[in-house]
């Protein structure tokens, strides 16, 4: 066999090898967007087999939506929450963890727990937690003269109900990302820092820790964002968007519009959108953070 004969026998095994994987994809994912696509540019409806082509207008009727503005905004609140809080809570967890020589495994076991659990099942047992009458938080916020707080029937407090929870969920994953990139930072790095008279712990997460954890802080930034926009389980279970719309965030206004309101054309086009927020948001936030990343 020659070599050209051989390397072509390659190529095609690779190819084979490729191929599997590529219809899974092209199946699960390139299909159903360019399918959402081509539905939103339609007025079609879970409750009638005619639709027809209607352009744009489903576009231009989102920005004149109040619900679409209502929605936008109690993401954007949402995310101001949620987002600072998880990375340096995550952060500050795995620094501290690192540091101990007892109890660690225990320790991120027990953090990691949550990640584990079903949040739709977890969110009724927050419920109970936030309850305003007899709510255990609510208990403990009285006994130092605190509250009571109604965490999920006022509009000033759901949104950052949501996002406690959404915390509790999440910090355990953040945390083992953030021990993963402490424990690969070299040991002489921190003993180098030390000779140049940086030995107070301050003075050595700004000179060595962070400029070195930076390829997983900008991994633990854009997971956390995409997170952060796709708020739906906890919603649709324990508030339903109320009170008064204050906690409707934008993929819940998609869930309504599309299997509550039957307006899949709609609804089809306010995912598009959701789905363009959250790449370009990403990709700048990527753009941004891997310029002031050290490899």
């Amino acid at each position: 066999m020659s070599l050209g004969t051989k390397k072509r026998a390659q190529t095609r095994l690779a190819y084979m090898l490729v191929l599997p994987a590529t219809l899974l994809i092209l199946g699960i994912y390139i299909l159903p967007i360019l399918t959402v696509f081509g539905i939103s540019f339609t007025d079609y409806s879970l409750v009638s087999n005619y639709y027809e082509f209607v352009g744009l207008e489903n576009y231009r009727h989102m920005l004149a939506d109040e619900a679409f503005g209502n929605a936008i905004v109690n993401t954007l609140i949402y995310a101001s929450l949620f987002l600072p809080s998880s990375f340096i809570t995550s952060l500050f967890l795995a620094i501290a963890i690192q540091e101990r020589k007892q109890f660690r495994s225990i320790l991120e076991v027990l953090y990691f727990l949550p990640v584990t659990s079903t949040l739709a099942a977890m969110a009724l047992v927050w419920a109970a937690l936030m309850d305003s009458n007899q709510g255990v938080i609510n208990h403990w916020a009285g006994a130092v003269g605190l509250g009571p707080f109604n965490w999920l029937g006022s509009e000033t407090m759901v949104l950052f109900s949501m996002a406690l929870i959404s915390l509790w969920s999440v910090i355990g994953f953040n945390m083992v990302l953030f021990l993963a990139g402490l424990t690969a930072i070299p040991s002489s790095l921190y003993e180098a820092a030390a000779i140049d008279g940086a030995d107070h712990p301050v003075d050595r997460f700004f000179r060595v820790t962070w400029p070195m954890l930076g390829p997983t802080s900008m991994f633990v930034a854009v997971t956390s964002s995409i997170t952060a926009f796709k708020l739906f389980d906890t919603v649709a279970i324990l508030t339903q968007g109320g009170p008064n719309r204050s906690s409707e965030v934008f993929l819940y206004l998609t869930f309504l519009e599309g299997f509550e309101y039957f307006n899949m054309g709609y609804s089809a086009a306010l995912s598009l959108v959701f789905l363009g927020i959250i790449f370009l948001f990403a990709l700048v936030q990527a753009l941004f953070v891997d310029r002031n990343v050290q490899y």
